[in-house]
């Protein structure tokens, strides 16, 4: 690809800058080839031209598209150079606020210096087990990658995590650690992980300290090894330091501090224990106020000094250890207060009563006088003598500063040397995690021999870290099969053995130390002459001889030599360390006993111990060399991961990045050399398939092949002319630095014109629309113009025609008119006379008229009163008789009622009742037929009457003609003066009429203004009224809110303490487990100390010692005493914790069991009232029960005496002999014998008669019923049960049981009376109603009758016709139809009659038939034939019966062998559930109360003992938590409470438990389903956990259409080829879970809570992935999203669980994926997504907003502002501050009672269950 299209116009480069190191500009014009400038735009405005250099031709760096800045990996940046890294890096951190980058093996941490909510317990569990890539970059994801190749690889692991001061490294190691701790945590309840993390605060205390960069900098190295067992669990750690700055104990710069446990020390020095060390604040000291910064903001040294104290004791180091450790603390600070006096020039003095000396000796248990010489002397030794010599003050506070610092160090080893032996575990090591927390490469104004050291040990790093990131990508290269080339990279060996090699720098320092008279300007002369000009890498300042400059690899630095030997030597004078051996305090003579342990096998080697002190003595920069050779080869030995954290600035501000300073430290870390290394190779890398989804825009739909891989390969050929940009491998597709972004560039490009075309099409349409309808308007508008001008015209004509039609007309009118008035006055006239003559003629004929009707009204009036009275006379008469015959039938009917002849005469009384009233409605048609006869006879006076009014108005109408003709005979002038006279009258009356209406008006309202004015004040105090009563609605309204809210809480309350309660109960049940699992262990270690052999408590073991164990309390009390005895080797931290625990959830558990006490003591008060109630009702018949048992009890006894007798009697092999005859006893017995018979013929007359009686009662009274028959068939089979030989004799009569058969027959004739009876009275009774409504119909229908007939008279005679006609008619119909339903009626009965008649027959002659064939055949055949006798069909009571020794076969068949799936399918749902229960009823039935208890509690057991066994079987937790609930509902549903025996049938209410109250089993079955409940949402955790992410969030639909970003190097190398999962897989898996749980028969209720459960599960876990993966925040991902929620919401309908609330639990996912889609711009769009977002929380709303990535050129990043105006909205909103979702949260379960409808009678065992030893009852 040539540069010039590259360098095209707006294209965007990158140039170096002074102040913000490099500066983006954009290209003005295109490049050419031969140009010596580039015209450039800097981004703000300025326009600038930069030269080319002629020689090396070098253009600018180019800067990447926009849509691969912010990429997680580094490497997936299409340029990998300086300016994109520190570009990438700043985006992230300014404007993502994102902390972590990948860059390609490293993860490069940037110090926020801010707390982040980013390590809390939920992202770890997030992180766990993720692929690096999958997430976004966090330490976390480092540390599952190596926790993950351990176990994969079975390789041992190390974390470098390296950076200068400030940057992070002990936090970063910190949580590396922690998160270790939380993944690795073993099952056992041992607290390894607790102490390997409380190693951390030991070590800052005594190993970090402020400094000017860093407020907790570690002063020293560390390499922590963690081990792991076989299954990946804790077991230890070990620790190894390195290079401690030990002169910070005597000196620290400006504004720094000491160590921060001297500040701790002074802080606590109140405490008792701390009295004796005399100690103050830190300002008195010397040693700790040379920085004038005591005081840390925001620490409190108290606190941190209690946390440190916690950590000693969590590690096992005494309090004892602990004060002295403490003492030697408080010693150092006295000792570095002892004042040195100066005598002479090398002399001096200490004062004998110096306060801080006298303390330093109490302190440490040394004569204060012999230091104090020491401190102000030396002793020199030579070959002949030893002389003491004085010290110059400098010397001996020299002298005292060594010794303080050697102490410290001593101090400091022994506190590393017991955390490793407190780590130390037992068990042997498997594998283990290195974290490496070491220094980075540092540089200052005056570098010493301690920056010497930390830069030699980062040139180790460097060049460890360079191999292996070369060895990786030759790896890559060679798995993909594609030709390499060695690259070249940067080898820092050469400067390596500048330092360490043969006569090098720490080689000649080494020899000028040994030296006597060596100095530090002599070894610089030494190294001047040895290296000066002859290493590349040496070199030697220009004004300075007591320096030298290194060439590191991240830049050179000059050290200065001054001090170097010294510190090389770290020499303390031997006599005072003599000193301080001679002590008697304890921990001081530990310190120097390793040295001595040294010395003397050393010396036992060489045999030279004179000079075993000079020739063992090694530098510290031999040590530190050996050390740092042996961690060398620990890192080589394993696969290390690298961590760089970067210091943004010297400020300490928060997300604020110093460009200059993180481009330091990029090149010092290694960072930008990893970029270099991958961009000299193939740094972009593609997998086929995400190659072909991304730039399947750039081929045609012919070339696309259904091999991805040839498709891809004709692509590139076809637009990367050069094969040499890129290579092919197996999987994936190499290419150069900048190929990426120039196919970016051409896919953008595509689009663009893509996008062009569709613009161009768009507004060509647009255009032509709008064109067209103008062009349709303009037509429009002239249409209209026209229409109005033509209307216009028309609109002339017509006024000029109508013009003259009203011309016409108005002449016509006037002429009209005149005839008109001269007409109306002459009709005038002559209509006044005639109205006058008629009105006089009509008010005669009204006034005859008048009289004529009030005549006829009177005449009326009296005949209906005569009338009335006759009626009601007649009436009266009718009801007396009536009433007296009423008497009478009732008398007879009470008589009749009392015979059996009532019911045979009943019908015939209704048939004389039925001709009655039909004689009556036959007198009533006579009454109505004479009243027709007078009605005709009315009718015809009536015509008569009409024709006299003929008559009359013929006679008025020829009076009016001769009226008439008079009239005209009257001048017409007369007519015309009355005429006006009246109207004159009439005025003057209608003036008059108007005056008094005026006044009436007038008055009128006045009297409505004063009525409006009462309403309105009326009103107006009703007004007042309802706005009280609405001011107390409001306030009753308030109080309603508030008392619903307080429901609301209350609810909440509740839902929080049984969620609570389940936790607790949970937590309860695993800590029994593992105190179970304890004791076994106990008893196994007891037992193999014994030698001897005995079984271990199981839950699986054989029948008889399994019911042997549950069999009874006591055995269990037994056993735990002896197991008690046994604990002695116990752990005791263990058992306190379990002991504390377990007391805390019996304390919880009692409070919830008295709250619920409470409330169910009012509903047992009514069960009881109820239970009073239902014991009455059944008094009669224990009554019967107890006569007949009593009967039986006699029958027995004499049964008994009779047997007794008979054997005394008759036995011959007794061995006394019978009594002689006419004995005593003989007659005696015969006395007995003779009283007994007598008392037999009593009972067998009693029997006859009964029998008798009970014949006789068949005969009578169920001749013609089938129970009649039913009861002759069963005295026939009595009959046949009897033996023909029988004998009469009267000791064998009761032996029959005909007294039993007797009085069972009597009993079921009684019944067989009663049920006759009853339906006798029921015959009668619905007969009774039924003449009852007979009449009450007759009653209505004469009342019907007697209102037409009144109403009749009224109408005229036309008219009554036809209503009676109508009446007639619909009467006739009614009655038609009441008899033909009568008639249907009556032909069903006949048919059913017949019907039994038949089968009656059919019936008898079967009988008659078999009887013959009985009787013929025992008469023929002379011997015995044993005859067949029926058994009946046995009524089960629903019942089990077991033995007790059987409950452990039971258990084991049917509870821990038994599988569910063959249950579920074939058997009845809850069939072990229902076997259980029928066991239990049996043993309440025969009051067993030990078998009931051991069958329950042994249930309990077997089903924990199967789930803790199979827990992870989803099909068998599913069915044993169905199986659980429905036993618990059984024991509700049959313990005789009320409130579950709303829903029984009689017979499952008969089938209630009578001897035993087991409500606290139901507790114990509730806690056992809650807890299966839990295993069931683990079970199912485990399996959709996996799939979750692929399917919800990584699967794609249609692959490639909303596109993905390209992918680093770190997702490459780690990830591994898996099957697609799509949303269609989880859908199977959730069909399967409820197809299970349904076929189980498991509540819909908990299916329901189960699903919203499962639901939860997945919306937490995508939001949080979400939340944590930048790649997945975009708008397509959105969308897809969506989509899939979609296809879970239509799973829910399919299913019908939308009630279940599992939609509910998406809608913050539902809600994050809206927020995806959703604009982003404005103030507008801010506020629609605070009102959208009501389930995420601002934590997670900025999240997603922050980590938002354009997936296309044409979507736009979310601004700093917006997210700001988003804060600012949301600021006052009350929430939690989590970011994550609680994955882990498990809703409080219910268990709702449903009662079964299954009859238990009717339940039969499978014999596949192997329970033949169950017997039905």
């Amino acid at each position: 690809m040539a540069a010039s299209e590259l360098y095209s116009k707006n294209a965007h480069v990158w140039l170096p800058d002074a102040a913000e190191v490099w500066k983006s500009a954009e290209l003005l014009k295109d490049y050419t080839p031969g140009d010596l400038t580039l015209s450039l735009q800097l981004e703000d405005g300025t326009v600038v031209e930069h030269k080319i250099d002629p020689k090396t031709k070098s253009l600018p760096h180019l800067r990447n598209p926009n849509i691969l800045v912010g990429e997680n990996d580094l490497t997936a940046l299409s340029y990998l150079h300086e300016p994109a890294v520190l570009h990438n890096l700043k985006v992230r951190f300014i404007d993502s606020k994102l902390i972590y980058t990948y860059c390609g093996i490293v993860l490069v941490a940037i110090n926020p210096y801010e707390s982040l909510p980013i390590y809390e317990a939920d992202i770890i569990h997030a992180y766990s087990g993720q692929n690096m890539g999958d997430m976004d970059p966090h330490i976390f994801a480092v540390a599952e990658e190596a926790y993950k190749q351990m176990a994969r690889d079975q390789r041992n692991q190390s974390i470098i995590v390296s950076g200068e001061s400030g940057a992070g490294k002990t936090v970063s190691a910190k949580y590396a650690m922690r998160y270790f701790a939380t993944v690795s945590s073993s099952s056992e309840e041992t607290n390894v992980e607790e102490r390997v993390l409380a190693s951390s605060p030991i070590m800052e205390a005594f190993g970090n300290a402020k400094t000017t960069r860093n407020d907790n900098s570690s002063r020293f190295g560390k390499y922590i090894e963690i081990g792991f067992d076989k299954d990946l669990c804790i077991i230890g750690a070990n620790m190894r330091t390195y290079l401690l700055e030990k002169s910070r104990v005597v000196f620290q710069a400006h504004e720094e501090r000491n160590y921060h446990i001297f500040y701790q020390l002074c802080a606590s020095s109140h405490l008792p224990e701390f009295k004796a060390f005399k100690l103050g604040c830190a300002d008195d000291f010397c040693c700790t106020n040379q920085g004038q910064s005591p005081v840390i903001d925001g620490i409190d040294d108290a606190k941190e000094m209690s946390n440190t104290r916690r950590a000693f004791s969590l590690l096992g180091i005494s309090e004892s250890d602990q004060v002295e450790i403490y003492r030697i603390l408080s010693a150092i600070l006295h000792l570095c207060n002892v004042d040195v006096k100066d005598q002479s020039a090398d002399r001096c003095s200490i004062l004998p009563d110096n306060a801080h000396l006298m303390v330093f000796c109490e302190l440490m248990g040394v004569p204060c006088e012999e230091m104090a010489h020491w401190l102000c002397h030396r002793k020199l030794q030579t070959t002949m003598e030893t002389f003491v010599k004085s010290v110059s003050k400098v010397n001996a506070v020299n002298g005292r500063d060594a010794l303080a610092k050697l102490i410290y160090a001593r101090l400091f080893s022994w506190i590393v040397n017991s955390i490793n032996n407190a780590l130390t575990s037992t068990v042997k090591q498997h594998s283990f995690i290195g974290v490496l927390d070491i220094y980075g490469f540092e540089t200052f104004d005056v570098n010493s021999f301690e920056q010497f050291c930390i830069n030699y040990a980062n040139e180790k790093l460097q060049q460890q870290f360079n191999l292996h990131v070369f060895k990786l990508e030759q790896e890559e290269y060679m798995k993909e099969e594609i030709p390499w080339t060695l690259i070249d990279f940067y080898d820092n060996q050469p400067c390596i053995n500048l330092i360490e090699a043969k006569l090098g720098i720490l080689d000649l320092l080494d020899e000028e130390c040994r030296m006597p008279k060596g100095s530090d300007e002599t070894w610089a002369q030494k190294l001047y002459n040895t290296h000066l000009k002859q290493n590349d890498y040496f070199d030697k300042p220009r004004l300075s001889n007591k320096a030298f400059i290194i060439h590191h690899f991240a830049d050179k630095v000059e050290y200065q030599c001054v001090g170097f030997l010294e510190k090389n030597k770290d020499t303390v004078n031997e006599e005072q360390i003599n000193v301080l051996k001679k002590s008697k305090f304890d921990l001081l003579l530990k310190l120097f006993e390793d040295e001595e342990k040294t010395t003397s096998k050393f010396s036992s080697i060489t045999g030279r111990a004179g000079k075993v002190q000079k020739e063992t003595k090694k530098t510290v920069g031999l040590q530190f060399r050996q050390s740092l050779h042996l961690l060398m080869d620990t890192l080589n030995a394993t696969t290390p991961h690298y961590v760089r954290c970067i210091k943004p600035n010297d400020l300490k501000a928060p997300f604020n990045l110093d460009p200059v300073r993180a481009v330091q430290q990029l090149r010092a870390c290694g960072v930008l050399e990893t970029i270099r290394i991958s961009a000299a190779g193939f740094p972009s890398r593609w997998t086929y398939q995400e190659f072909f989804g991304r730039y399947r825009v750039l081929m045609k739909q012919k070339e696309v092949l259904p091999d991805r891989k040839q498709t891809c390969k004709n692509l590139l050929e076809k637009l990367i002319k050069d094969q040499q940009k890129y290579q092919f491998g197996k999987n994936k597709i190499f290419f150069r630095a900048g190929q990426v972004a120039y196919l970016e560039k051409l896919r953008s490009d595509k689009l663009r014109s893509a996008c062009v075309s569709i613009q161009k099409t768009i507004r060509c349409w647009l255009t032509r629309r709008k064109y067209l309808r103008m062009r349709e308007s303009a037509i429009i508008i002239q249409k209209h113009v026209r229409a109005q001008q033509a209307r216009s015209y028309v609109r002339f004509l017509r006024q000029t025609k109508a013009a003259i039609v009203i011309q016409r007309n108005v002449r016509m009118w006037s002429k009209k008119r005149c005839f008109l008035q001269q007409r109306s006055a002459a009709v005038t006239i002559q209509r006044v006379w005639r109205g006058y003559m008629a009105r006089k003629q009509y008010f005669k004929l009204l006034y005859e008229h008048k009289a004529v009707v009030i005549q006829k009204v009177v005449r009326g009036w009296l005949a209906k009163q005569r009338f009335r009275r006759a009626m009601d006379a007649i009436v009266l008469l009718q009801s007396c008789v009536r009433r007296i015959r009423a008497k009478k039938e009732l008398k007879k009917l009470k008589v009749e009622a009392r015979s059996v002849e009532h019911f045979k005469n009943l019908n015939i009384g209704m048939e004389n009742k039925i001709m009655q009233l039909q004689h009556k409605i036959n007198e009533q048609h006579k009454e109505n037929r004479e009243l027709t006869e007078r009605l005709s006879i009315l009718e015809k006076t009536h015509t008569t009457e009409r024709e006299k009014q003929c008559r009359e108005i013929e006679n008025l109408r020829t009076s009016e003609q001769e009226a008439k003709a008079k009239a005209e005979t009257v001048p017409s002038l007369l007519e015309q003066l009355s005429f006006l006279q009246e109207e004159l009258e009439n005025t003057r009356r209608e003036k008059e009429d108007l005056e008094e209406q005026t006044k009436t008006f007038k008055e009128q309202t006045q009297q409505t203004i004063h009525e409006l004015n009462m309403k309105n004040s009326f009103l107006n105090s009703n007004i007042e009224e309802l706005n009280k009563e609405f001011s107390m609605q409001a306030q009753q309204l308030t109080e309603i809110k508030t008392n619903l809210e307080n429901t609301k809480q209350l609810e909440k309350d509740l839902t929080e303490e049984r969620s609570r309660y389940q936790s607790l109960l949970s937590e309860h049940l695993q800590l029994e487990e593992r105190h179970k699992d304890l004791k076994e262990e106990m008893s196994v270690s007891i037992i193999s100390s014994k030698f001897t052999h005995q079984r271990t408590d199981s839950n699986y073991s054989s029948n008889s010692e399994f019911s042997q164990s549950l069999s009874s309390t006591e055995d269990e009390d037994s056993a735990i005493q002896a197991e008690e005895k046994a604990q002695t080797n116990m752990d005791l931290p263990i058992l306190l914790k379990l002991q504390k625990r377990v007391k805390e959830l019996e304390d919880e558990n009692r409070s919830l069991w008295q709250q619920l006490d409470k409330k169910e003591e009012a509903q047992q008060e009514k069960a009881k009232e109820v239970e009073m109630q239902t014991t009455v009702g059944r008094t009669e018949l224990d009554i019967e029960k107890l006569k007949r048992q009593e009967l039986e009890s006699e029958n027995k006894k004499l049964k008994q005496d009779l047997n007794e007798l008979r054997k005394s009697l008759t036995s011959e092999n007794s061995d006394l002999a019978p009594p002689a005859p006419g004995s005593l006893t003989y007659n005696i017995l015969l006395d007995q014998l003779s009283s007994s018979n007598e008392e037999l013929e009593m009972r067998k007359e009693e029997v006859l008669l009964l029998r008798s009686h009970m014949v006789r009662q068949e005969a009578l009274k169920h001749r013609d019923s089938v129970l009649g028959e039913n009861v002759k068939l069963e005295l026939s089979e009595i009959h046949v049960f009897q033996d023909p030989d029988r004998s009469t004799n009267i000791h064998t009569l009761n032996e029959d049981g005909e007294l039993w058969l007797a009085y069972e027959g009597l009993k079921e004739t009684n019944r067989l009376l009663e049920t006759q009876m009853q339906e006798q009275e029921c015959l009668h009774s619905e007969k009774y109603k039924k003449l009852v409504e007979e009449m009450n119909k007759l009653r209505a229908e004469k009342e019907q009758q007697q209102k037409l007939l009144a109403q009749s008279l009224l109408l005229p005679e036309d008219a009554r016709v036809e209503a009676s006609l109508k009446h007639e008619i619909t009467r006739l119909t009614t009655e038609n139809l009441e008899r033909m339903e009568q008639q249907e009626k009556q032909d069903k009965t006949i048919r059913k009659l017949k019907k039994q008649l038949k089968l009656y027959m059919r019936k008898v002659e079967d009988l008659e038939a078999s009887a013959h064939q009985i009787n013929s055949s025992s008469m023929t055949s002379t011997p015995v034939r044993p005859v067949h006798i029926t058994r009946k069909e046995k009524e089960f009571q629903g019942m089990l019966e077991f033995k007790e020794d059987d409950t452990g076969r039971l258990l084991k068949n049917l509870v821990v062998d038994l599988k569910p799936r063959g249950v579920a399918v074939s058997f009845t749902p809850g069939l072990p559930a229902f076997i259980i229960f029928m066991c239990l009823r049996y043993a309440d039935n025969v009051n067993d109360d030990r078998r009931l208890s051991t069958l329950l509690n042994s249930t309990i057991s077997s089903i924990k003992g199967v789930i803790k066994r199979k827990g992870n079987d989803f099909e068998v937790v599913s069915f044993w938590l169905a199986n659980t609930c429905r036993l618990m509902h059984c024991l509700k549903q049959y313990s005789g409470d009320e409130v579950f025996m709303v829903h029984n049938t009689a017979k499952q209410n008969e089938q209630c438990l009578a001897n035993f109250e087991l409500s606290e089993y139901h507790q114990l079955f509730g806690d056992l389903a809650i807890q299966i409940y839990r295993q069931i949402i683990k079970s199912m955790e485990n399996i959709l956990l996996p799939m979750i992410v692929s399917c919800m969030l990584e699967h794609e639909t249609v692959q490639g259409v909303l596109g993905s970003k390209p992918t680093g190097l770190r997702k490459r190398s780690t990830s591994f080829p898996e099957e697609t999962v799509t949303v269609d897989v989880l859908l199977q898996r959730l069909s399967f879970f409820h197809t299970t749980m349904s076929q189980h028969g498991m509540d819909s209720d908990i299916i329901k809570q189960v699903v919203k459960q499962q639901f939860y599960i997945i919306c937490a876990v995508t939001l949080n992935n979400l939340l944590l993966r930048k790649d997945m925040c975009s708008w397509g991902k959105g969308l897809q999203i969506r989509y899939n929620v979609w296809q879970l919401e239509e799973w829910l309908a399919e299913r019908q669980l939308t009630d279940s609330g599992a939609k509910e639990t998406l809608e913050p996912l539902i809600q994050a994926a809206q927020l995806l889609q959703i604009k982003k711009n404005t103030e507008a769009d801010a506020q629609a997504i605070c009102s959208m977002c009501s389930s995420l929380t601002t934590a997670q709303i900025v999240k997603i907003l922050t980590l938002y990535t354009p997936v296309i050129e044409f979507e736009e990043r979310v601004s700093n502002t917006f997210i700001t105006t988003i804060k600012n909205l949301l600021k006052d909103r009350e929430e939690s501050s989590n970011l994550m979702m609680d994955a882990k949260k498990i809703f409080s379960v219910t268990f709702p009672f449903t009662p079964s409808s299954v009859a238990l009678e009717t339940i039969q065992i499978p014999t596949s269950l192997n329970l033949g030893f169950l017997i039905r009852v």
